[in-house]
């Protein structure tokens, strides 16, 4: 690959220099400043000091949400999202007529 395919991204104040297909830039890009804002958020909490530890527990932290969505079978994939919310506007509906009537009465 040539160094056009070479993308710089700055995690905790460091700059990087990697290399992927351009199809995947825009991916890697993000990526970075998600991991740059998780190790933000540890070193900030001044209870991980270390730019290893940070990226360590950065990287146990990511893992255990990435782990803990997989497991749960009910984890909206946008049908059961438009369903919940559908759920939702019912009960608002059905709360909104009750106190109407609440009122009116």
């Amino acid at each position: 690959m040539s160094s056009s395919n070479s993308v710089t991204v700055q995690i905790l104040d460091k700059e990087y220099s990697i290399i992927c297909p351009p199809e995947e830039r825009s991916n890697l890009v993000s990526a970075a400043r998600y991991l740059d804002g998780k190790m933000r958020e540890i070193r900030s909490s001044g209870k991980v000091i270390g730019a290893d530890r940070i990226a360590v527990m950065a990287a146990l932290n990511i893992t255990h949400d990435l782990l803990h969505n997989q497991e749960r079978p009910e984890a909206p994939a946008g049908g059961a999202t438009r369903e919940q919310v559908r759920d939702l506007l019912d009960r608002v509906d059905q709360a909104l007529t009750d106190d109407a009537d609440t009122k009116t009465s």
